[in-house]
């Protein structure tokens, strides 16, 4: 595989990556060099590379396998829904922000933040979630369906909670 070739096969794939990345890290610097150092094994590897079917589901695999190494060792996940889960619900007047559901999303567990990130944000089909993260399509479609709820859920708390505290202030 030339430069060329590498250009237009993996390389295009590095802001998908970069984002998946970031969905299971939550810290931009470490995605980020995370993403840097598949490109570098890849391009070293550039020449097996070609005997790869689906190289996209190859590289998100790869993005996902490293990432989860990368909180295994580190304890982050723990602390991160610690603190998360409080933090949403001691906010006093939440705004509907894309940053709140994005918090929400990532405060579910592994594989509904995984499988909603692929399917809602990067907008793989059922099919390409299940090859990418090695997961039955039934499977994905469950896991997408509790994360979907639990995302709602939390959202209508948050709704119920303003409206309490709207009508308190009116009267």
């Amino acid at each position: 595989m030339n430069q060329e070739t590498f250009k237009e096969t993996v390389f295009v794939l590095k802001d998908k990556m970069y984002r998946f990345a970031k969905s299971i890290l939550t810290d931009e610097d470490e995605a980020h060099d995370l993403v840097q150092e598949l490109l570098m094994k890849f391009w070293q590897k550039r020449d097996e590379l070609i005997s790869v079917g689906n190289l996209e589901a190859f590289a998100m695999r790869c993005v996902r396998n490293d990432a989860m190494n990368k909180l295994k060792h580190t304890k982050v996940v723990q602390l991160y829904h610690n603190n998360l889960s409080e933090a949403v619900v001691d906010e006093r007047y939440p705004s509907l922000t894309k940053e709140l559901i994005q918090r929400l999303i990532a405060a579910l567990p592994e594989k509904q933040k995984l499988v909603m990130h692929l399917r809602d944000i990067e907008d793989y089909d059922i099919a390409e979630i299940g090859e990418t993260i090695g997961m039955e399509e039934s499977a994905v479609r469950v896991n997408l369906m509790r994360a979907r709820q639990k995302v709602k859920g939390q959202l209508q708390k948050i709704f119920d909670y303003e409206k309490r505290q709207i009508n308190k202030n009116r009267g």
